[in-house]
């Protein structure tokens, strides 16, 4: 994707100093471009836990470097046997809920296993980061043309007018490597020539929508308005979403979906007004231990700090602002499940299907064992 016609990826090592890799920070958007450098095991799990990165794909990115990285820069005599298993455990603890987190860190440890001389482990833990960046660019890529499907059936059903989508939070490019899930299939119908709208819901508490996926967009050229989170019930009423599309941090094997706090209520109201809504989620996202969202999926609570604060832009420079008196408490949980009876279908790299144990195994059979 492509920032002033400038092309960039959310996350890279960098091509003079392979101690190096750099993110975009996306606390700064869309006011400022901050590219960041991340040098440390450390400063790659505190990049994830303060959200300078986010969205499943990119944490298990990000997560795959900073081990990486830990192998890099830890001194020779390290016990190689302590400081794997403890450089692990420390980057699943920054979010609980994303899988691709945990699911590439495993990777990255039977990779790992049996190996003890350090250009060898750093090798291959740098290697494996970029395929796993390689594999995420892929399967967004080819949710994009599964995706596209929907979109071109809309849009000859609806006489050739523009196709109305709606979605919450970010599930775009900058949630990902390139391209982005939920995003994927409205950059290819934009591209293809096809007039798409997208009424992006702001995302209270952090303006993951009206900051980043509302950024995006514009640099993209589709067309876009930023709308209140409440608002999306009453457009579909009056006939103006022809679609829902959002992405999930968790799947369960039987369909139930983990997404930013907020998407349950649209797709209740989706499901009320008879309005398609669908999940983009690469393979990696789904979690076949679990069964039950809702009983199962941890759910991340983070600080009050930001529902009680917001940020914005003021002379050139990026402030806070108290919204609500100093002593009221504030809750803050980060996601929401959305149970499997509401979701119209999952768009996954390699099709379509429903959102159910059957409809997932049909796709993926060699990982439902």
């Amino acid at each position: 994707m492509k920032i002033q016609n400038q092309s960039y990826r959310t996350i890279w090592l960098d091509p003079e100093d392979e101690g190096t890799v750099n993110i975009i920070d996306q606390r700064s958007l869309p006011h400022k471009l901050t590219i960041e450098a991340l040098k440390s095991l450390e400063e790659s799990a505190a990049a994830i836990r303060e959200m300078h990165v986010r969205g499943a794909p990119l944490i298990g990115v990000t997560a795959a470097y900073g081990m990486y990285l830990g192998l890099y820069h830890a001194p020779s005599n390290t016990d190689w046997a302590t400081f794997i298993p403890a450089a692990i455990q420390e980057l699943q603890e920054t979010r609980p809920t994303a899988v691709d987190l945990f699911n590439v860190l495993q990777r990255v440890q039977i990779a790992l296993q049996g190996k003890s001389h350090q250009q060898e482990l750093v090798s291959i833990a740098k290697d494996l980061a970029a395929e796993v960046a390689e594999e995420s660019v892929a399967f967004c890529r080819s949710i994009g043309e599964h995706g596209l499907k929907i979109i071109e059936d809309i849009y000859e059903k609806n006489g050739n007018k523009p196709v109305n989508v709606l979605t919450h939070c970010n599930a775009g490019w900058m949630a990902c490597i390139d391209y982005g899930t939920a995003t994927s299939p409205i950059y290819a119908a934009h591209d293809k020539g096809i007039p798409v709208h997208v009424w992006v819901d702001e995302t209270r508490p952090r303006n993951q929508g009206a900051r980043i996926t509302a950024f995006e967009l514009k640099e993209h050229g589709v067309p876009h308005t930023v709308i209140v989170d409440n608002l999306g019930g009453h457009l579909m009423q009056h006939r103006m979403v022809d679609m829902v599309i959002v992405g999930t941090d968790r799947t369960t094997r039987n369909g139930d979906v983990a997404n930013k706090i907020g998407t349950y209520l649209k797709a209740l109201a989706a499901y009320d007004n008879q309005v398609p809504f669908y999940v983009a989620l690469p393979s990696s996202t789904i979690d076949w231990t679990i069964e039950n969202g809702l009983c199962d999926i941890p759910i991340e609570e983070r600080s009050g700090h930001e529902v009680k604060y917001i940020q914005g832009l003021e002379q050139d420079e990026l402030k806070k602002v108290l919204l609500t008196p100093a002593e009221s408490p504030a809750l803050n949980y980060g996601f929401d499940v959305t149970p499997a009876r509401l979701v119209t279908g999952l768009i996954t790299e390699r099709g379509i299907c429903e959102a159910s144990e059957a409809g997932l195994s049909a796709l993926f059979p060699e990982l439902n064992g």
